[in-house]
């Protein structure tokens, strides 16, 4: 049995906004697996144990570039917000992305051979990375880009630093300008519903199976009629294809007027979407959640040791 930590609990409250003993109970349960236990929490919680659940936690930025018909989107992270308003991390992120944009290489490793000198660190892009880690003195890496330039139109948007969006596209610069934003307010997984990842689906579908089976025991401990098998089968299957309406973009309703799909605005403006990128900084990166009691405790017996 995987020990369960104070810290774990907080992250995962963090994470959901559950309740402690509930977050408590779900790693518990989960053997101090982060993402069952969010599952767990889903399916007793419903949509409260949701709240947080975009919530990033690496620090970094996004940036865009453009170099004649290409865009580029690049993330950048390091260790603290701090630095991300630091003026050589900056230059550093900005380059980068120029550099992609201007070359399209093939990965991070690619990028970072590209020639580029600043703050007296050289030759290439890596140099420069590695001589800014020493002068900041915090870790920063390249962390993804995206690269548009085979012939569709690209349109772009930043939310500040931390989201980043690429729309190619074909027709109206203002309606893709326009779709741009909406997928960094309402961050759709995929075009169409068709095209949902079957991992997503899967595990949604898992979720709602789940939550209807404790629905049952809560009937049957209440001595309440049980909803026949049929019936929850359309249950799961209507919730199923509600979240596939909900993360697919032409599906969602338009920020800008949600009495229309973002497929019905697209077509009163005869223009078409081939794809687009998210970027949004930290996502998937588990931060570290550091134990400062520990540490100091730690530092404590070191020196008496010593």
């Amino acid at each position: 049995m995987a020990a369960i930590t104070a810290s774990m609990v907080a992250e995962l409250r963090g994470k959901t906004d559950a309740p402690m003993m509930e977050c408590k109970k779900a790693l518990t349960e989960a053997e101090g697996d982060m993402v069952k236990a969010e599952e767990l929490l889903r399916v007793k919680l419903g949509s409260k144990a949701g709240k947080a659940a975009a919530r990033v936690t690496a620090e970094g930025v996004i940036t865009i570039a453009n170099a004649g018909a290409a865009s580029a989107m690049l993330e950048v992270n390091c260790e603290t917000d701090f630095v991300t308003k630091n003026d050589s991390f900056l230059g550093l992120a900005n380059a980068a992305a120029a550099l992609v944009a201007e070359h399209n290489p093939v990965d991070v490793a690619a990028l970072g051979a590209l020639a580029y000198t600043q703050d007296g660190f050289g030759p290439t892009l890596e140099d420069v990375r590695k001589g800014l880690i020493g002068k900041i003195g915090e870790n920063m890496t390249f962390r993804r880009f995206k690269r548009c330039g085979s012939g569709a139109k690209v349109a772009s948007y930043l939310h500040g630093t931390r989201i980043g969006v690429l729309v190619e596209f074909d027709g109206d610069e203002v309606a893709a300008k326009d779709v741009a934003m909406h997928v960094a307010a309402m961050k759709p997984v995929s075009l169409s519903s068709a095209e949902v990842p079957a991992e997503l689906v899967a595990r949604e579908r898992s979720v709602a199976a789940a939550k209807a089976a404790e629905d049952a025991a809560v009937a049957v401990a209440a001595g309440k009629p049980v909803q026949s098998p049929e019936i929850v089968t359309k249950r799961i299957e209507g919730g199923v294809q509600k979240y596939l309406k909900e993360v697919s973009l032409f599906n969602q309703s338009f920020v800008k007027n949600d009495k229309q799909t973002v497929e019905q605005m697209l077509k009163e403006k005869a223009t078409k979407v081939q794809g687009f990128t998210l970027y949004v900084v930290g996502e998937g990166i588990e931060k570290k959640v550091d134990d400062f009691v520990a540490e100091v405790a730690a530092q404590i017996a070191a020196a008496k040791a010593g």
